[in-house]
């Protein structure tokens, strides 16, 4: 029987397609193969309930039963010897028990029965008898396909209904597997005409003789040959379907897959039908491939993946057409537009941070091309800021991007209030949802008008000042984390350096650096513990010299929780946090996940110091419990703390709201 793994099914994957179209579809019939028995026809007279102990009644002809009349039957194997009562007509919840699957080498059928039984669907709601029987019919011929797609052609399913004393109904399964087909020989024709290449192409269909006829293995085999032969430079290559011969008689099989590379090329142009979102040159420059370059079918899914990612693009056809040359391929681009305007906002509240509202517009292609426009506003009960920034991505070279920045903000905390001008700039390369990256890095230019308010000596004195800096801020981090919103695994590490310089009361220079590092380990599917430290310090200037809002705090829902916001330190004669030159945070919590609720223990440390390194032995401890519901864009956190050694004033509770996980 020649069989082919790959006709169609509407809505159904490779695997279920293969699996419910049919027993992998026959193109013809070396012998004789027998008729499957008719599904269940609600018309025709009911068969025989086996181990019932009674025929199928005829319900035209049946009297009516009192509640008290019922049909009776022999106690099933195993049970008590008391005949238990049956009511034909009435409905029962039942029990499904499969037998014999532990006796084949596929460890998913067991799984993938169960997904497609129509009993375990139904298990637990109440049925009659001519449902279950309807139902048990359904699933002799599934495990009898599901056995036939992992080689065992000859494999028997019986069924039997154990009806206990209790009325507890119990449909048995039991499965016979019978031998396993093996393949004698494995034939991929064509393959040499891949020249240097056919080896590689021929390893990964990994499909051998003395395998088992395995559907799986099949469809896999061929799924990662088509891959290999696109990334080994032929883009043009045809792959047939497998065919399948089987010998029912010697319980073998043979496969003959037919391959047909065509010749190797290599990149040439890229062609886009529409240009009004993005240009061929930018197209071009977004690809990680230049002309002349061997071609890759992974780049191409990589292009279509980056242009979607750009925020520009709904939809993105890329596909390898001829080249000008025989040995060419050029890459044509079609795009579909999005909406390049977005309006978000954010809400978020944190005690001794307040409330906070912030609110933005942007416009992703307002300078063609990936010039975005953003002007960004918050409201709070500390804070206001408007601003308008500009951004460009993939800036001359993929991934790299180019920002620049103006705003006007005003800050009000207990440490200080500043009102603040700046003018910014920097080049970058960052992570996004699509693309998580390995290295990150930034360096840029700040400048920035300060007018700032502190208190100054042990009686507090009031004091107003006036700062002029410059800095040259820049920063590069690691990341091996398996997801940049809501790790489970891995590690990250970054620093901060930027050296300043201060114009107020005459010239004076410092350096400001941080590390910042985390990690994450899973202890089982449901806990992650996460660690957190950060090292921060300034050097070359007094502390009291440092504008108040460039020195370092702690405390508050990204710092230490159980402290309000910046409110650890050394404080003033008015008790108010006064900042320092250096810092230092610890962090430990346990991410506890119920589905699509989480809890989260923690314990959190941190000093803040007047010196150049922090003193650890004055460590503020904060512990307390958070709440977790998980998103599709991420966890929303609610985290409750307490200080375990407060200062004077500091609250019992403290409770922060936000978007995305501490860190």
């Amino acid at each position: 029987m020649r069989l082919n793994f790959l006709q169609p099914c509407a809505q159904a994957s490779a695997l279920v397609a293969l699996i419910m179209c049919g027993e992998m579809q026959p193109l013809h019939a070396q012998q004789e193969v027998q008729t499957q028995e008719p599904m269940f026809d609600p018309e025709a007279p009911m068969a025989d309930m086996p181990d019932f102990g009674v025929e199928w009644p005829d319900l035209e002809k049946m009297p009516e039963l009192s509640e008290d009349e019922a049909l009776e039957t022999p106690g099933a194997p195993g049970t008590s010897e008391v005949p238990a009562a049956v009511d034909i007509a009435g409905e029962r919840r039942y029990g499904v028990r499969v037998d014999g699957l532990d006796k084949i080498e596929s460890h998913l059928m067991h799984a993938r029965f169960k997904e497609l039984s129509t009993l375990e669907q139904g298990k637990g709601k109440p049925a009659n008898a001519a449902q279950i029987d309807r139902r048990a019919r359904e699933d002799e011929e599934l495990l009898e396909t599901l056995m036939r797609s992992s080689g065992y052609y000859d494999a028997r399913v019986d069924t039997k209904v154990e009806v206990e004393a209790n009325g507890h109904v119990l449909v048995v399964l039991t499965v016979e597997p019978g031998e396993v087909y093996r393949f004698t020989d494995v034939d991929v024709r064509g393959i040499d005409q891949a020249g240097d290449k056919a080896e590689a192409l021929r390893d990964a269909f990994k499909v051998t003789e003395n395998d088992p006829v395995d559907a799986d293995k099949v469809l896999a085999g061929e799924a990662a040959l088509r891959q290999k032969i696109g990334r080994e430079g032929f883009p043009f290559a045809k792959v047939s379907e497998p065919e399948v011969v089987v010998d029912h008689e010697d319980r073998t099989a043979t496969l003959v897959l037919n391959v047909e590379p065509g010749a190797p090329r290599k990149f040439g142009k890229v062609t886009v039908a529409n240009d009004d979102v993005f240009s061929a040159r930018h197209i071009q420059r977004i690809g990680r491939f230049k002309p002349g370059d061997p071609y890759d079918s992974a780049d191409i899914d990589d292009l279509r993946r980056a242009l979607i990612a750009t925020g520009l693009v709904s939809s993105a056809k890329v596909q390898p057409v001829p080249g000008a040359t025989p040995d060419t391929v050029d890459v044509a681009v079609a795009i579909e537009p999005a909406p390049p305007r977005t309006i978000a906002g954010e809400l978020g509240y944190g005690t001794g941070e307040g409330a906070r509202l912030e609110a933005s517009w942007q416009h992703r292609n307002f300078l063609k091309p990936e010039g975005a426009v953003t002007v960004r506003g918050v409201v709070g009960t500390q804070e206001q800021l408007i601003s308008v920034q500009f951004r460009r991505n993939n800036f001359m070279k993929r991934d790299r991007v180019l920002n620049a920045q103006v705003a006007a903000q005003h800050e009000e905390r207990d440490a200080y209030e500043a009102r603040t001008f700046t003018i910014s700039g920097n080049i970058e390369r960052q992570s996004n949802l699509v693309f998580q990256k390995k290295w990150t890095w930034s360096i840029g230019a700040e400048m920035l008008a300060s007018d700032e308010r502190d208190t100054v000596g042990p009686d507090a004195t009031p004091r107003r000042r006036t700062f002029f800096i410059g800095a040259l801020p820049g920063t590069l981090g690691y990341d091996s984390t398996d997801n940049l919103l809501d790790p489970t695994k891995g590690f990250r590490l970054s620093g901060r350096v930027s050296p300043e310089l201060s114009f107020q009361d005459g010239t004076f220079g410092y350096v400001k650096t941080q590390i910042d590092g985390s990690i994450y380990h899973p202890v089982s599917d449901r806990i992650v513990l996460a660690g957190r430290t950060r090292l921060g310090t300034i050097y070359g200037v007094e502390s009291d010299r440092i504008a108040p809002s460039r020195r370092f705090y702690a405390g508050g829902g990204g710092s230490v929780r159980g402290y309000g916001y910046q409110s650890i330190g050394p404080r003033d004669g008015n008790n108010d946090p006064i900042g320092g030159k250096s810092l230092i945070e610890f962090s430990l919590e346990a991410r506890v996940r119920f589905g699509n609720f989480g809890v989260v223990p923690f314990v959190d440390a941190g000093n803040i110091s007047t010196g150049t390194l922090p003193d650890i032995g004055k460590l503020r401890v904060g512990a307390g419990i958070g709440a977790r519901y998980y998103t599709s864009f991420g966890p929303i956190r609610i985290d409750v703390g307490t200080p375990l050694n407060p200062q004077p004033g500091d609250a019992k509770i403290a409770v922060y709201v936000s978007l995305g996980q501490a860190f």
